[in-house]
C-alpha cells in the first residue's frame, strides 16, 4: 500500500491543498466489541471527551452522560486545546465541524482564524519490550499493535462507517492583545444535514504568556530534512524542498525550539532513520592532500532555520559518528571515499583538525561562531575526552554540545549539556550552570519506558515532560526525532526495533499530533511556572514560592508507577490556577 505518496504526489504541482485529502486507515488488529454498540440510545452521538484518553476506533466509548459544553481558562498568548468524540453506529457520508467566534459580553472578540478543529486519525502501534523498553523490539508479529488516535487531520470534512468513533480535536490561541474576561463560543457538528450543537467558554486571565521565540524553555526536536525530500518527492536543498518544509518548520517555531539540527558529517547515526541524513558540509580531498570544503547547503540551512525564528545555537554533529566511519570525495580516485578513524589517534586528528580550522573561519565570516556548537550524542567519556581536546586546540572558544550520560570530568567543557531522564546533575552543577545561562536539559529515548512520548504513551506524558523540567530545574527537553518518517508515517508508526511513535511527533501534510500538542501545552505550563515564580521572588511572596514549589515536588518519575501522568496534571493545574 502506498497511500501516502499518492496523497502527497500532487505538492510538485504547486497544489498543496490537496494534501488535506482523506486516506484510508489500516484495519485494528484488535477484535470488535460488537456488544459496545447494541445498546446505544442513538444511533448518533457527540460529546466532549477527557483529551487524557486515547478512545478506541471500533468499540463505542463508555461515555453515558454527554457533555456539551467545555469550559477552561487561559493566559494571553496561551494555546489551549480539548476534545470531542463522535461515535455512530451508522455510516455517514458527510461530516463537518462549523464553528462561531469566542466573545465576551463587552462586545471583546477572539476571531475564528484563532480557533481550529481537526480529525483525529488512527495509526498502528505497539507497546514495549518483555524488558519493559522500548529499544529493542522483536519481530512485529509478537507484539501486541493496535490503532491508537494521534494524527491530527485538519481537513474540512470525512465520512465515518457505521459502529465508528471519530474524535476531534479543537484548539484555540488566544491572541496577547485580547481583554481578560469570559468569552463564549459555540460549535456546530453537521452531520448527514443535521445539526449537533456543542458550546465552550474561555476565561481569559491577565497574565501574559511570551511569544514562542521568547520562551524560557529550551526546545531542542531533533529535525530531519531529508525525511521531507523524500516524502515530498523533492531534490535536497531545492527550492522546491525548502518550499516543502516550510510549514514543519513554522509548527517547529511555534512550539518555542531553539536548536538547528545539522549533520555535517554523513550518516552520523548509522543508518537508524528510514532517512539517512546527509552532510551539510562537503568534504572535499584534493590530488595534493589538501582540503576543500564546502559550507553552501550548511549556510542555506542554517539561514532558513533563524529566518523562521529558530537561532540560539546551532548543533552540529557529529564528530564521533555511531561507527566511526567519515565519508568524503577523493579527487586522487575521482569517487566518494571513506575513512574509519577513533578520537584520539593520528588519523583521526589529521582529518579532523583541517576542517574545523575553516570551519572556525567561515563561521566567524559569517558571524555565526558564536551560535555555532560541536554536537555529540551518548558517547564514551575517553572518546569525548579526546575530541574536545581536539576541538579546543583549534579555538578554546569553540562551543561543544552532549546528549548522553552526566561526566563530573568535562561538564565545564561543555555548553549545551542534556542528560538521560534516569540522570542528574550534581546540585551545585545545577545551579552553577543556570545562573551562567547554559543550555541544561533532558531527554529520553526508546530506553524510558514512562514517561514518554510513544504512540502508545499516555498522552498527558507529553505535557509531563516539561513540569518534571521544572520540579528538577532544568531548563529544557531534547527528543532526537521531530519527523524521522517511517515508509508509511501516516499509518504505522512502528519502525525497525524501536517503539512506535519513537522516530517522529508530526506528519506528512502537515499534520501535528496529540503528542505534539500535549508536548506545547507542558512547554506553555513551564512558561508560566516561570513568570510565577519571577513574580512571587520580586514581591517577596515566600509563602507562594513554597506552594508552588510543592506543586512542582510531586513530579517525580517513580511517582508514574502510582499515579496516571493526567491525574497528576489535573491536580497541579489546579493548583496553578489557585497561586495566580
Amino acid at each position: 500500500m502506498c497511500l501516502l505518496y499518492t496523497l502527497i504526489s500532487c505538492i510538485a504541482g504547486n497544489a498543496q491543498d490537496k494534501i488535506f485529502v482523506r486516506y484510508t486507515e489500516l484495519k485494528d488488529p484488535k477484535p470488535v466489541n460488537t456488544a459496545s454498540w447494541s445498546n446505544l440510545p442513538s444511533e448518533t452521538m457527540v460529546s466532549f471527551a477527557d483529551v487524557d484518553t486515547r478512545y478506541s476506533k471500533v468499540n463505542a466509548p463508555a461515555i453515558s452522560n454527554l457533555q456539551l459544553q467545555w469550559n477552561t481558562s487561559a493566559w494571553k498568548g496561551e494555546k489551549v486545546h480539548t476534545q470531542f468524540l463522535i461515535w455512530t453506529t451508522k455510516s455517514l457520508k458527510k461530516v463537518s465541524i462549523n464553528k462561531t467566534p469566542l466573545t465576551d459580553d463587552k462586545g471583546h472578540v477572539i476571531p475564528g482564524e484563532n480557533i481550529t478543529t481537526g480529525f483525529v486519525r488512527y495509526v498502528l502501534t505497539d507497546g514495549l519490550n518483555k524488558q519493559g523498553s522500548g529499544c529493542g523490539i522483536p519481530s512485529r508479529n509478537e507484539m501486541d499493535s493496535s490503532l491508537v488516535e494521534d494524527v491530527i487531520d485538519f481537513a474540512n470534512e470525512a465520512s465515518l462507517a457505521a459502529n465508528t468513533t471519530q474524535p476531534v480535536w479543537i484548539s484555540v490561541r488566544v491572541p496577547r492583545s485580547t481583554e481578560a474576561g469570559a468569552y463564549k463560543g459555540s460549535l456546530s457538528v453537521s452531520i448527514d444535514g443535521k445539526k449537533y450543537p456543542l458550546s465552550y467558554s474561555i476565561e481569559v486571565k491577565t497574565n501574559v504568556l511570551p511569544e514562542p521565540k521568547d520562551w524560557k524553555f529550551h526546545l531542542d526536536l531533533w529535525q530531519n530534512p531529508y525525511s521531507i525530500a523524500r516524502v515530498y518527492n523533492v531534490k535536497p536543498w531545492s527550492q522546491e524542498h525548502f518550499k516543502a518544509m516550510q510549514p514543519y518548520i513554522k509548527m517547529l517555531a511555534d512550539a518555542g525550539q531553539k536548536a538547528i539540527t545539522v549533520s555535517m558529517v554523513y550518516d552520523p547515526w548509522r543508518g537508524q532513520t528510514q532517512d539517512i541524513y546527509g552532510a551539510m558540509i562537503q568534504w572535499i580531498k584534493k590530488k595534493d592532500g589538501t582540503w576543500q570544503y564546502d559550507f553552501s547547503i550548511f549556510d542555506k540551512w542554517v539561514s532558513y532555520m533563524m529566518a523562521h525564528g529558530i537561532d540560539k545555537i546551532i548543533n552540529c554533529y557529529s564528530m564521533i559518528p555511531w561507527n566511526n566511519k567519515f565519508y568524503y570525495y577523493d579527487e586522487a580516485y575521482g569517487k566518494d571515499t571513506v575513512v574509519e578513524a577513533k578520537p584520539g589517534t593520528p588519523g583521526y586528528a589529521a582529518h579532523w583538525r583541517p576542517m574545523l580550522t575553516a570551519f572556525v573561519k567561515h563561521l566567524k565570516e559569517k558571524g555565526l561562531f558564536n551560535k555555532t556548537s560541536i554536537a555529540m550524542d551518548e558517547r564514551a567519556l575517553e572518546d569525548m575526552q579526546q575530541t574536545i581536546a581536539l576541538i579546543k586546540s583549534v579555538d578554546k572558544d569553540f562551543k561543544i554540545s552532549l546528549a548522553g550520560s552526566y561526566h563530573v570530568a568535562i561538564e565545564k567543557d561543555i555548553y549545551d549539556y542534556c542528560i538521560a531522564s534516569a540522570e542528574n546533575f550534581d546540585k551545585s552543577v545545577m545551579e552553577r550552570r543556570l545562573k551562567a545561562g547554559l543550555p541544561t536539559t533532558y531527554y529520553t529515548c526508546c530506553v524510558e519506558a514512562y514517561p514518554n512520548t510513544f504512540t502508545f504513551s499516555p498522552p498527558a506524558e507529553s505535557a509531563w515532560l516539561a513540569w518534571y523540567a521544572a520540579n528538577k530545574k532544568f531548563n529544557g527537553y531534547l527528543r532526537w526525532a521531530y519527523n524521522c518518517w517511517n515508509e508509511e508515517p501516516l499509518t504505522d508508526t512502528r519502525f525497525r526495533s524501536w517503539s512506535a511513535g519513537d522516530t517522529y511527533l508530526v506528519y506528512p501534510g502537515p499534520r501535528t499530533s496529540i503528542r505534539f500538542e500535549r508536548l506545547i501545552e507542558g512547554i506553555q505550563d513551564y512558561e508560566k511556572i516561570q513568570t510565577l515564580q519571577s513574580a512571587f521572588q520580586q514581591s517577596n511572596q515566600q509563602d507562594k514560592l513554597n506552594q508552588l514549589q510543592l506543586v512542582l515536588s510531586a513530579f517525580e518519575i517513580s511517582a508514574l508507577k502510582e499515579q496516571a501522568a493526567g491525574d497528576m496534571l489535573k491536580k497541579a493545574k489546579t493548583a496553578l490556577d489557585g497561586l495566580e
